[in-house]
């Protein structure tokens, strides 16, 4: 393949997956200069290595591999990972117009009365203070999409790692969202069941 046909190919299976890079680095690294240089670095890393790309394999499994390898090897062991997001950076409802666009039939399940009464900042906090394990799990898992082999394949962990670090981030976040659900009556009783 020449220079100039493995470079059209590569941009028709990459370029799609830009933004959702992008979403996954800002949420990682919470700078918006990070995330910009890490995406960069992760498209010029698949790139180099595309020739070792299987054809027919999940190519989006792939390069979010190579991306979360770079922020494993760059931002979180050179703790370089700032300890606040730029809100202004995020959407306003992102994780909400998330939930909302899997629900095609248009009518209303608890989950999304849920989180119509969650103000984003709170869910966004409550992610941002996940360790970066379970952090990382979560977005794949619940923003992304991505199965557990998936994700395990991404993370080059088990997949009953990915489970415990799934269950245990999606536990820490009820407890962190625990006393605002009760204060908004979304719950109902003095005692959290949350274990």
């Amino acid at each position: 393949m020449s220079d100039q046909d493995k470079k059209s190919v590569f941009e028709d299976m990459a370029l799609p997956y830009l933004d959702i890079l992008y979403g996954t680095a800002l949420r990682l690294t919470h700078a918006p200069a990070d995330a910009e240089d890490l995406v960069q670095e992760t498209y010029l890393k698949a790139y180099r290595a595309f020739d070792q790309f299987e054809t027919g394999t999940n190519f989006k499994a792939w390069i979010f591999k190579i991306l979360t390898n770079n922020f494993n090897n760059k931002y979180k062991k050179d703790k370089r990972t700032p300890e606040s997001l730029s809100i202004e950076d995020t959407p306003d409802f992102y994780l909400y117009d998330k939930v909302s666009d899997l629900n095609v039939s248009g009518e209303e399940n608890p989950e999304r009365e849920f989180l119509k009464k969650f103000i984003p900042d709170i869910i966004k906090k409550a992610v941002q203070d996940l360790s970066s394990e379970y952090r990382m799990v979560f977005i794949l898992a619940d923003v992304n999409g991505f199965s557990y082999e998936e994700i395990a394949a991404i993370l080059d962990v088990n997949i009953g790692t990915v489970k415990s670090r799934l269950f245990r981030a999606r536990r820490m976040l009820q407890r962190a969202l625990w006393e605002y659900a009760k204060d908004e009556g979304i719950v109902k009783g003095e005692k959290e069941v949350i274990n």
